[in-house]
């Protein structure tokens, strides 16, 4: 598959996914009204939709039913968002510069972005739990049990904590670092791939092969983002770059410099795509996924 085809399936499902995203985040006459502004505003903001991408497309390769395939995409990147509002307060890493746009506490303010946050981490759930996403009491029920595991102590949640951790140990040790990489960013990317089998009501080989997929594709994902920050520009990452090393945080381009963490990363993509013989040339739309994660710029 070519990186224009690529492109394409990418952004038809992104434009597709924020109708139902949109949708998700409509407010009702009773509702908060600034408080959805502020839930809005920062999960509308754009960006390529990856997880809900990986979501949807590990969904069709078992067979899954769209509506549903989208409605967990929602709840995925939903908890993402809530993930990157909380990142960006002055209490985390303080960040200005989001997709773009203002952080959410600079365009609202501090205590509104924490709540919209907690919000945003609660309809999450609420989302994968209602009917509407999937008739099958037990299928919801792992649903909401996966999204917690991957957003929780043993998975974002602790993952931000190794980061806070890694500020002042510029000397951290590799295993450490990608322990911490695995937790922040792997963990919510092999459950996006692991929950569009599960919602298709996929086999445990199935899931057990798109989870390791999204593992390791999310590691790769990461040491890109690290490559950015110490490489890129605010325009290409939509985001402040250079914040590791002026904080002295420990990653792996620190550790390995730019040449080895390009090769990790490489290394991290080509496992990454070992998981996909299972699925024969169904797959062929996230191998291409793979092979263009190393040169992105957002």
């Amino acid at each position: 598959m070519s990186s224009t085809d690529y492109a394409a399936a990418l952004s038809a499902i992104a434009v597709e996914f924020d109708v139902c995203l949109s949708q998700v985040l409509e407010r009702e006459p009773d509702d908060v009204p600034r408080l959805w502004e502020a839930m809005r505003y920062a999960a509308m903001a754009g960006g390529k939709r990856l997880r809900p991408f990986l979501v949807v497309t590990c969904a069709d390769i078992c067979g899954g039913d769209r509506s549903a395939a989208l409605r967990v995409a929602a709840a995925v990147e939903i908890m993402h968002t809530y993930s990157l509002v909380h990142d960006d307060l002055p209490a985390m890493d303080d960040d200005s510069l989001r997709r773009g746009q203002p952080t959410l506490h600079r365009e609202f303010d501090e205590a509104t972005a924490i709540l919209a946050g907690d919000a945003l981490l609660t309809l999450a759930f609420e989302v994968l739990s209602d009917p509407l996403t999937h008739k099958d009491s037990q299928i919801r029920s792992d649903l909401v049990f996966g999204l917690a595991r991957a957003g929780g102590p043993r998975g974002m949640a602790g993952g931000q904590m190794l980061d806070l951790e890694a500020e002042t140990n510029p000397e951290g040790q590799q295993d450490a670092v990608i322990r911490l990489e695995s937790m922040k960013t792997g963990a919510l990317f092999a459950w996006s791939c692991e929950a569009g089998a599960v919602v298709s009501g996929a086999g445990k080989e199935e899931c057990k092969k798109l989870r390791a997929f999204g593992a390791e594709f999310g590691m790769a994902f990461q040491i890109t983002d690290d490559i950015l920050d110490e490489t890129g520009n605010v325009d290409e990452a939509g985001k402040a770059v250079g914040k590791d090393r002026y904080r002295g945080k420990a990653t792996l381009v620190s550790l390995w410099g730019l040449d080895g963490a390009r090769d990790a990363a490489l290394e991290h993509a080509r496992k990454a795509v070992e998981n996909l013989d299972f699925f024969g040339e169904k797959a062929d739309l996230l191998r291409a996924s793979a092979a263009q994660l190393i040169d992105r710029r957002v």
